[in-house]
């Protein structure tokens, strides 16, 4: 087997492999003799089949086989030898395709190599880290926020009138021309106005009714409704109202903070004072991240495979301009071409990507198969009913397994960098953060 480099311009790659016919037909009797014993043949035992004829009977099929596996093996070792690594999937054409059985077999193989990437010197990297307690505001308002969903519904003074957010009461009976339909009556039924609970119009002709109000309410099924029945016909509901009552928030006290599963108010204001000090340290944590990268790209220089970079700007001129035309849903439109911009930014996310890789794979990190299962189960969170079809459709799918190992990988790394870094906290206010979290979204 020959090796013979071709092209060797910046981080572009040409080999051409010559895979000579004596290694082919080496491989070839290889592999038949492996499978011979096994082989059953009218007129031979099992296993005594002879060579000849079962490379007449098998060989033109396992010639593939054979040409395949050298030039894989070829490339392969070349790989090992040369230490490169194909920043995409190399290309790999036959050269003599007028090829017949006993010639050699040529193939030019052409890649971009990953570019050897520097030390980053972590000693330059300074970052600051906003410290945000929770102060006692933050944490009133989400008391308060508490007793709203904690409510309950007290009557109105006798001769109120129902307002928007009340509850009435209600005995209904609902006919479609003229006539009653399954669950279309109701008798003692709490309905909260503006809720959405009944259908479009329903809610908002009971504003204004009172105790002892009998009221014809007039409304028309949707369209899309889920009885095929009921779809798009007018229905006329006769509706006695029994109660008018009003939301009242919950005391803030040790019972609302049973309802939540706390011990007392003490344990549930400990609880929500860690939860928001816990969102404020990601939002903290995510400015500081930016802060790192931005400092990253500025410290680190290397050359970029153009191959990536063009990809990379492809894909973000693409979603750009579907985040731009939200009522084209296909892809079959015209192609998009990226501008000056798209492909800065996809130098940016190159140099990062390659970077932040490179620094994982030599600090050793993994993402565990803990880790993983759990990312796989927030994200099953979001199909409620079908997190089993999610789990098998991820275990399918490598592409899709990727896309989730790949952002926990990045943080893996991110948090190796700062534990390397020079980190100083500095005390911030709600309000700084919020700001600084503005100006990342901006951006």
């Amino acid at each position: 087997m020959q090796v013979t480099e071709t092209l060797n311009e910046g981080l572009k790659r040409g080999y051409n492999i010559v895979v000579t016919a004596d290694e082919l037909d080496a491989k070839v009797n290889e592999k038949l003799t492996e499978a011979a014993p096994e082989i059953e043949m009218k007129g031979f035992r099992k296993g005594k089949v002879p060579m000849a004829l079962l490379k007449k009977q098998f060989g033109d099929r396992l010639m593939g086989e054979a040409m395949q596996e050298s030039v894989d093996g070829a490339m392969s070792k070349h790989f090992e030898d040369s230490g490169d690594r194909p920043a995409m999937q190399p290309d790999v054409k036959m050269t003599n395709e007028d090829w017949k059985a006993g010639d050699d077999v040529e193939v030019a193989m052409t890649y971009e190599a990953l570019p050897e990437i520097p030390d980053v010197d972590y000693k330059k990297l300074k970052l600051e880290r906003m410290v945000v307690p929770a102060d006692e505001k933050a944490v009133q308002e989400a008391l308060d926020n508490l007793a709203k969903n904690a409510q309950n519904f007290e009557d109105r003074k006798k001769g109120s009138k129902a307002k928007d957010g009340d509850q009435v009461v209600i005995d209904f009976v609902g006919t479609v021309d003229g006539e009653e339909f399954e669950g279309g009556a109701a008798e003692d039924f709490p309905l909260t106005l503006g809720s959405g609970q009944f259908i479009p119009g329903f809610e908002e002709q009971l504003v204004g009714v009172k105790v002892g109000d009998e009221k014809s309410v007039e409304v028309t099924f949707p369209e899309e409704y889920g009885n095929a029945d009921l779809a798009g016909k007018p229905a006329v509901f006769a509706v006695t109202v029994k109660g008018v009552k009003e939301p009242k928030a919950a005391e803030i006290d040790d019972e609302m903070a049973k309802k939540f599963g706390a011990d007392d108010l003490a344990a549930l204001k400990s609880q929500i004072s860690e939860q928001i000090e816990g969102e404020y340290g990601n939002a903290s944590r995510a400015i500081m991240k930016r802060a790192l990268l931005d400092q990253l790209d500025d410290l680190v220089k290397f050359e970029l495979p153009p191959s990536l970079v063009d990809a990379e700007a492809g894909q973000i001129a693409h979603q750009l301009w579907h985040e731009e035309n939200p009522d084209v849903e296909g892809h079959d439109h015209d192609k998009i071409e990226p501008t000056d911009e798209h492909k800065t930014l996809a130098e940016r996310r190159v140099r990062l990507g390659l970077l932040l890789a490179e620094i994982g794979r030599k600090a050793e990190v993994e993402v565990t198969d803990a880790e993983m299962t759990q990312a796989v189960m927030n994200q099953a969170r979001q199909y409620p009913g079908q997190e089993r079809q999610f789990f098998e459709f991820v275990q399918q799918n490598p592409q899709m397994r990727q896309q989730i190992q790949a952002p926990l990988f990045e943080d893996k790394v991110v948090d190796h960098i700062f534990e390397q870094a020079e980190v100083k906290e500095k005390k911030a206010t709600k309000a700084a953060l919020e700001k600084a979290i503005e100006a990342l979204e901006d951006e």
